[in-house]
């Protein structure tokens, strides 16, 4: 896998996957930036919740979960020092379907945690990852 982050301007940069897609990643004005997209940190937090979204519907569908929508509300808390690594991720998972059985739910969530979610276990090994779920009758 292949990325390039190409500088724009000031602390704004392009980063450029092998897949052909952008995004702007930019920092606040007081760090010089012009507020023109999101920043790294953030950029890190969607990709862990991409990660482990695409697991949690991809597992709940093989379990022939009638899921119709899954939303991931992600928060994070960071050091306050440099490096500001973040030091604790909570992931909030949102299901909506049709009898949606709550340890199917559980389940694919777990599974995504500890086996399938390359962000998830990576990112696990510096930093206090929790979820949970609710789920919501369609």
């Amino acid at each position: 896998m292949k990325a390039t982050v190409k500088w724009l301007d000031g602390v704004s940069f392009e980063g450029t996957s092998e897949s052909g897609h952008s995004v702007v990643m930019d920092g606040p004005s007081e760090s010089g930036g012009k507020n023109l997209g999101m920043r790294p940190m953030e950029t890190l937090l969607l990709g862990l919740g991409g990660c482990t979204s695409y697991d949690v519907v991809t597992i709940l569908k093989k379990s022939r979960q009638d899921v119709k929508n899954c939303k991931a509300e992600i928060t994070a808390q960071r050091a306050d020092n440099i490096p500001k690594v973040f030091t604790k991720i909570h992931i909030h998972f949102i299901i909506e379907g049709s009898n949606l059985d709550a340890v199917a739910v559980e389940r694919a969530i777990n599974l995504s945690a500890t086996k399938y979610c390359s962000a998830s276990i990576m990112l696990e090994q510096s930093v206090v990852i929790s979820n949970d779920f609710e789920i919501i009758e369609e």
